[in-house]
Formats: C-alpha cells, sequence, structure tokens
C-alpha cells in the first residue's frame, strides 16, 4: 500500500491537487512516480519542479518492494520511521533495489525548504514459528498472522483492543480520532495523525490479518469504517494477538488518583 501525504500531488497523470492518494498493489504490479506529463504518465504525481517527470517506481513482489531510481543526478532515500533513524540511499540509475522494512517512507530532493515524500507498507512479512526453530526446514512452520509488536500498527491494534481487554464487555471499539488522543503522550508515537491512524487500521486489516471486510456494510462509509474496526478487535482477541500484558505498551491511562487502571481479570 502506497500513500501520498495531503497537499504533495496527485495520481493517475492527473493535475497536482491537495488530496491525499493511496495505492494499492499486488504482487508483480508496478507504480511509477514523478511529476508525469501527458506523455509519460505516472501512477503517484508528484508536485515539484525538481523531480523528474518519471523519477522512479516501486515493484511488489511477495514479501518485499522494490525501488528503481530513474533519476541521473539525485539518491533517493528510505527511511523506517520505527526504526531509530535506519534509511537506506538508493542512488541514481539502480534498478530494483530491494527494501526490507515493512513500513518506509520514500523521500525525494527538492529545491525548496521541504521535501517530498511518500509511505510504503510492504507486503506481509512471514516469521518462522518460534517453538518450531532448530528443526529441519522442510518441517518447520510460519505464524499464521506475523506481528511485529515493536511497529506502530501494533500499538494501533492494541489501542483498539484495550476497552475490551480492560472491561472484558462489548464496549464500542475505539474510534480513529479516540486512539489519536489515546497515543498522545506515547514517546514516539504522540505526533500520529488521524490519517496515519487509518492508514494502519487499514494496513491491519488488509495485509496482516486478511480481513475481508472491504465490502461489508455498503449503505455508508461510517459502517464500512466500524465494521473493520469490529473485525480487527474480534479477530485479534479471538485469537490471542493482543492479550492483557500488551497494554503495557501504551502510555499510562489515568484512573481515579492519577493512577493506571487495572485490566480486568
Amino acid at each position: 500500500m502506497v500513500h501520498l501525504p495531503q497537499g504533495s500531488g496527485g495520481a493517475d497523470g492527473g493535475e497536482p491537487h491537495g488530496d491525499a492518494v493511496t495505492l494499492r498493489l499486488g504482487p508483480g504490479e508496478v507504480a511509477r512516480f514523478g511529476r508525469g506529463s501527458t506523455t509519460v504518465p505516472v501512477e503517484l504525481r508528484l508536485a515539484d519542479p525538481a523531480i523528474s517527470r518519471l523519477a522512479g517506481e516501486i515493484r511488489v513482489t511477495d514479501d518485499h518492494w522494490q525501488l528503481t531510481n530513474h533519476s541521473t543526478t539525485h539518491s533517493y532515500l528510505v527511511e523506517n520511521p520505527e526504526g531509530a533513524g535506519e534509511y537506506l540511499r538508493v542512488p541514481p540509475r539502480r534498478v530494483g533495489a530491494p527494501i526490507p522494512f515493512e513500513f518506509s517512507r520514500v523521500v525525494l530532493p527538492t529545491r525548496g525548504d521541504v521535501t517530498i515524500s511518500f509511505q510504503v507498507f510492504a507486503p506481509d512479512h512471514l516469521y518462522l514459528d518460534p517453538e518450531a526453530m532448530g528443526v529441519p526446514w522442510g518441517t518447520s512452520t510460519v505464524t499464521a498472522y506475523s506481528l511485529d509488536e515493536t511497529a506502530t500498527y501494533f500499538l494501533v491494534l492494541v489501542a483498539l483492543c484495550e476497552p475490551r481487554l480492560r472491561d472484558q464487555s462489548r464496549v464500542a471499539v475505539p474510534t480513529t480520532p479516540q486512539i489519536v488522543e489515546r497515543l498522545r503522550g506515547h514517546v514516539t508515537c504522540g505526533t500520529l495523525t488521524a490519517r496515519a491512524v487509518s492508514s494502519h487500521i487499514d494496513y491491519l486489516a488488509e495485509e496482516k490479518l486478511r480481513l475481508g471486510v472491504a465490502d461489508a456494510h455498503e449503505p455508508g462509509k461510517g459502517d464500512r469504517r466500524n465494521g473493520k474496526r469490529e473485525e480487527i478487535v474480534g479477530l485479534a482477541l479471538r485469537f490471542g494477538l493482543v492479550r492483557e500484558e500488551h497494554l503495557a505498551l501504551l502510555p499510562p491511562l489515568a484512573g481515579a488518583g492519577g493512577r493506571e487502571r487495572p485490566a480486568a481479570r
């Protein structure tokens, strides 16, 4: 899933605009990015005169994605926002550089004070079952849901599940604004926006948990969003993907007397 933040450009070679753009790509699919033109169509249009008409392309594979840099002069950076400054530099004319990060920010240089960037959520990463480590490769298994408990999307998942973990009741699943407010006191995720949280929820539903909720509740967008969050929480709790000990990842929740309210037992 490729996400271009609001105010950075457009899509499908159209005129630049301020709306955010989200592209969903399957294995083998390619998305080209750049300034674009009527003769050089791009799927992700970046509105800056310092960016080439065809600046590069993203190609999706089964378990990672590749970045090709068509520029003859500029390197591109691929940052891992969750990796404490970890990044890769893709030099000019580099073809098919493999990107290992599950969540990435592609940064392109411009002539202005602000760089242009877009985000890429990688294909589902698979992890070996820790209980099967050390056995012959032919008999090892992989986990059904490969969740990285250090990733921001997992923190969003914990925040979604928190009310039901604490109260053991069918309380309403938190809305996106409520999750933004809940994580505001977190050291590294306190600046998450509502749009970023929505992107993480989409990533959880469509890539990590593979839920078939896209066509549910057709009458209204609000119903679809509520249904998606309900499905995410239901699956995560049924299979124990999020448990009481994960609540410690969240900022302290002030209760009576300013103390954190304990989880229900």
